[in-house]
Order: structure tokens, then C-alpha cells, then sequence
């Protein structure tokens, strides 16, 4: 259960409670990316728009962002990542996809954002807290397809799995989203997870977040405290070996770094920072700067 519901913690930032404004729980992370899609959507130059990400992250992702350091690094990934999975969905749409499942949803608005077929279910599951918060936030808005809601906490394994055959049972072939949910969890959790996804018949892609281990100590390093009550869990000692044993193969990754390279967005590093990451490079190899490239991505999964 969630420590407190979305609408008591923004309540405490307005208050002027800055030190709630760090993150509670995973579900408190959400604010934290909106608040980032919101901030690329005002550039001049941005990569894609999402007008509504604003109006959900609110005052606490922005107290959220300024808690949390490497703000630079954090914008960067949010913007990267957003349109490496967009480009997955798409890609899904051209294949026949009919049902989006978003496990996790969080504050995602890809519904309303992105040019969908009206035809399309998009099924969003997370919290009860966070679909009435968001369901709230969002009522005068209409999305682009079939937008359905679902309460139910995925720890539930048996409603987890009552909720997966129902909407399996009405897909015709079905993408499984879990941006930013997979990390969070378990190595026995994703392994149950991959098993139950594995088991629907009308599951055809899974798009995943993938993160080398140099991504989880650096995390740990930087914001460890701060990100106590979400802490990284998934470390499995080959990610791809990992869900190859539970029936998933790679159809696709995609690598941030590189595609920021194919976007012209590359990271924008504070001096003493580049100046810091300048000295070092001096004393790495060839293959190990392009060994760095691929330190984080998204994966595109099809069942074996």
C-alpha cells in the first residue's frame, strides 16, 4: 500500500513542506518524469509535447526535481527515453497491435498526446490512488483512443493475473508497457512477472527497461539516500539471459546515448563535470567508451 495517496502528498508541497517533497514511494517518481516531459515539451527545440505532463507533475515534481541531484542527466534520459518508446509504439501499431497494456502507468499521457487509432484499447493499470488522481486531473481532456482505467496493486499476483487473462482474452495482439516499473522490482518479482506475461497468447511485444550494472551502482552513488524508499532491485547477472530462461527474446534495443546521437540531443554536461569526465576518458580505452554507450536503453521483447 502506498504510504500516503497522491493527493495528501501535493497537499503538503503547497503546504511548503519541502522535505515531503522527496520520494515517498515508487509511485511518487511519476511526478518526478512528468515534471521533465513538461519541461521538454516548453523548449524551443522539443523532441515531442506532451502539454498535459505539467498539470499532473505539479508543484511536488517540481520540489522532487530540485531534491534530487544530476537534474541535467535526469532531463536528458526523460526526454530520450520518451521518444525511444514512442517510436516502439508506433512500431507496434504498424505490426497489428489493437491493445496497448500499460502495467504501471503512472502519469504517462500517451493516450492524449500521441496520433493513435481511435480503434485502439489502451489499458492503464496502476495504484487506486493514482488513476482517481489522475482521472481527476484529466477530466476535461479526451484521449486520441479506448482509454480504460484499472485500480489494482500488480503485488496482487492472483488479481494480477485475473486482470492479465481478461484483457488478453479480448486482444487480438496485445504490446505490454512497463516504463519504469521493472527495475523497482524484484529479481523474483520480474522473473513472476515475465512467467505471467509469457502465459498470454496475445502478448506479441514488451517493451522493458534495461539497465547494465554501472547504471545501478551510479544511481546508488549519487541519490542513494534519497531514493531509499525506491530503491533499484532488479541486478540480474545477465539481463538478457534472464528472460531468455523466462520465454523472451530481444526483437529490438535501443540504446539512450545513441539515440540521442540520431535526435541531436546530446547530453549537456555542467563544466566541472565535462571537465572531470574529460580527464577520465583519458585513461579508458576505445571499447570501454563504447562499452559506456550502452550502459542504458529500452528493449523491445517478442516471446520466444
Amino acid at each position: 500500500m502506498l504510504q500516503s495517496t497522491v493527493g495528501e502528498r501535493q497537499d503538503r508541497v503547497k503546504e511548503g513542506h519541502v522535505a515531503d517533497a522527496l520520494i515517498e514511494n515508487v509511485s511518487d517518481t511519476a511526478f518526478w518524469v512528468a515534471h521533465y516531459r513538461g519541461l521538454e515539451t516548453e523548449r524551443p527545440d522539443a523532441l515531442f509535447q506532451d502539454p498535459l505532463a505539467g498539470l499532473l507533475a505539479g508543484e511536488r515534481g517540481q520540489q522532487i526535481a530540485q531534491a534530487m541531484p544530476g537534474r541535467f542527466i535526469t532531463s536528458w534520459m526523460v526526454s530520450i527515453r520518451t521518444c525511444l518508446i514512442d517510436d516502439f509504439v508506433r512500431f507496434a501499431l504498424v505490426q497489428g497491435t489493437d491493445t496497448i497494456l500499460n502495467l504501471g502507468a503512472g502519469l504517462d499521457t500517451r493516450p492524449y498526446r500521441m496520433h493513435l487509432p481511435s480503434s485502439l484499447v489502451w489499458v492503464e493499470v496502476d495504484y487506486p490512488d493514482v488513476i482517481e488522481f489522475k482521472e481527476k486531473r484529466l477530466a476535461s481532456e479526451r484521449p486520441r483512443c479506448q482509454l480504460e482505467h484499472i485500480k489494482l496493486d500488480l503485488a496482487n499476483v492472483p488479481a494480477r493475473r485475473e486482470m492479465l487473462s481478461r484483457i488478453n482474452a479480448r486482444a487480438e495482439k496485445m504490446l505490454v508497457l512497463t516504463e519504469g516499473v521493472v527495475p523497482y522490482l524484484s529479481t523474483e518479482d520480474v522473473g513472476a512477472l515475465a512467467d505471467d506475461l509469457k502465459a498470454l497468447d496475445r502478448a506479441s511485444y514488451w517493451i522493458v527497461d534495461y539497465f547494465s550494472p554501472q547504471v545501478f551502482k551510479g544511481r546508488q552513488r549519487r541519490m542513494g539516500h534519497r531514493m531509499r524508499n525506491a530503491p533499484f532491485k532488479f541486478q540480474p547477472d545477465d539481463w538478457f539471459a534472464f528472460f531468455a530462461k523466462h520465454g523472451w527474446r530481444c526483437e529490438e534495443i535501443r540504446y539512450l546515448a545513441e539515440e540521442a546521437d540520431r535526435l541531436d540531443r546530446p547530453l549537456r554536461l555542467p563544466l566541472f563535470v565535462k571537465l572531470i569526465w574529460g580527464i577520465r576518458s583519458l585513461f579508458i580505452s576505445k571499447a570501454q567508451r563504447a562499452a559506456f554507450r550502452k550502459i542504458a536503453g529500452y528493449v523491445l521483447l517478442e516471446p520466444t
